[in-house]
């Protein structure tokens, strides 16, 4: 969607995000037209993929870097949850933190690992 092979960079994923949205957002449909329901999905997987990218920007880690090394080392785990290969966990210091690629069983042995913080 957002034609991205390797590492990419902030201000490359806003344009082309800019560029998807304009073409893709629900309101340049009239109601009852064929493609309005296919816009509002394509919007949404636009967005989702929007923020998994600037999530993962070089830019974004290394700004978030410090923070992220307090809260995982320093704050215990609130909550986890885990759908599909997304593992997400909020921690006591009130951080989030998403985890892509996860697999169940990789989930399983943190589940029941008994060296949780």
């Amino acid at each position: 969607m957002f034609g991205v092979e390797k590492e990419i960079h902030l201000k490359e994923i806003k344009s082309t995000y800019r560029n998807l949205i304009k073409e893709w957002h629900p309101d340049k449909f009239q109601a009852g037209d064929e493609r309005a329901e296919e816009a509002e999905q394509m919007s949404k997987q636009i967005i989702d993929a929007y923020h998994f990218l600037v999530s993962i920007a070089p830019e974004t880690k290394t700004t978030n870097l410090e923070e992220y090394k307090t809260s995982t080392l320093e704050s215990g785990i609130e909550d986890y949850k885990h759908k599909g290969l997304l593992l997400e966990v909020s921690f006591l210091d009130g951080s989030s933190y998403e985890y892509f690629g996860v697999p169940r069983s990789v989930f399983i042995k943190f589940n029941n690992s008994d060296k949780q913080i």
